[in-house]
């Protein structure tokens, strides 16, 4: 995921008000935003290994296992990689929160003001 200095992206699903509450605090992080809300936004198993990496989590991590979705067809199952991805391709709506990425750095907002420690972390990249 190449992006411009200082432009954020992103990934959400606008169902849920605290996805939109950090999507609007994103703009007060960063000059540009790209918005993906996940609805509209399709993410290849690729894409999804792409940002488990940024983010240093696994696949299991992302999904809110509180969804009933969760616990009827995913909770005591074993799985490998390959179908955890699947898994999350198939229902991105089953994401716990908000994922934005800026400046090579990913975070999973659980909070809405988590999005903020993107730009702390910006701060202390410029002072060196």
């Amino acid at each position: 995921m190449k992006l411009r200095p200082n432009e954020l992206l992103i990934y959400y699903n606008n169902k849920y008000s605290s996805h939109r509450k950090t999507r609007a605090l994103a703009y007060s992080v960063a000059d540009h935003v790209q918005e993906r809300d996940f609805e509209h936004y399709k993410l290849t198993k690729l894409m999804w290994e792409e940002l488990l990496e940024l983010l240093q989590m696994n696949a299991k991590q992302l999904l809110n296992k509180a969804d009933a979705r969760y616990q009827t067809s995913i909770a005591h199952h074993d799985f490998d990689d390959n179908d955890w991805l699947e898994i999350l391709v198939k229902n991105p709506d089953m994401i716990r929160a908000p994922i934005a990425i800026m400046d090579n750095e990913a975070i999973l907002c659980e909070r809405p003001k988590d999005v903020f420690r993107l730009s702390e972390h910006k701060k202390t990249l410029d002072t060196y």
